[in-house]
């Protein structure tokens, strides 16, 4: 029987991405390879409890919800969050991932949205980003680019120009809680003319910023 290590299954609005405001199922999954400097589920890169996939599968079934986010931590540094993501796109629900885009994507079921976090250098972790996954992106995926300062926001720039990311998919800029202010970012995603979605984290501007929300 597959168990996935889990930190938390919660019910909640969906803040980010292409499906955000929707009432979701969040599966996330502990240990994260890296160590991002905004990351705001560190809680996640230790403990948690072994559930069987049959388990995680009934939890999620009792909320109702046709939207689940499987995300972390990491989900892709556990080997059997691929057969949790099939099996969860075997019952229809409308299945999303976000990865941090170190690890590859490639044996993601395809029915699955993924949402791909291209680290900044702001966080510290931008040597880290896998150029591979860019070429294995699906046009109902995502590219999220999380901005921590102005210099972010030029290197993201070069980024999504250098390896024509706009072609691929939809690309995101989200600024980092607490160090971009909401208007600067939307201020220069308008002055540079970026065909880009800005986006914040609705769940934060709903609740702060607190666990299970």
């Amino acid at each position: 029987m597959s168990k996935i290590k889990i930190d938390e299954i919660f019910y909640s609005i969906q803040g980010e991405s292409n499906t955000i405001g929707f009432p979701t199922v969040f599966i996330r999954l502990t240990g994260c390879p890296i160590r991002c400097s905004y990351c705001d589920t560190s809680y996640a890169f230790y403990g948690g409890k072994d559930l069987s996939i049959e388990e995680i599968l009934a939890r999620v079934n009792s909320y109702g919800s046709k939207h689940v986010l499987v995300t972390g931590g990491e989900p892709l540094a556990q080997a059997n969050t691929k057969e949790l993501l099939k099996l969860l796109c075997d019952q229809n629900f409308h299945v999303s991932i976000e990865t941090g885009g170190m690890l590859d994507i490639s044996m993601i079921d395809p029915r699955v949205s993924i949402v791909l976090d291209i680290k900044t250098p702001g966080s510290n972790e931008n040597h880290s980003n896998l150029v591979n996954n860019y070429s294995k992106l699906k046009t109902n995926d995502q590219i999220k680019f999380v901005i921590c300062d102005f210099d972010d926001f030029i290197w993201s720039k070069d980024i999504v120009k250098r390896y024509n990311l706009l072609e691929k998919c939809e690309v995101i800029f989200s600024p980092s809680y607490g160090e971009v202010e909401n208007h600067e970012l939307a201020d220069w995603v308008l002055e540079e003319k970026m065909p880009v979605r800005f986006q914040v984290q609705l769940h934060k501007v709903l609740w702060g910023d607190i666990r299970g929300k």
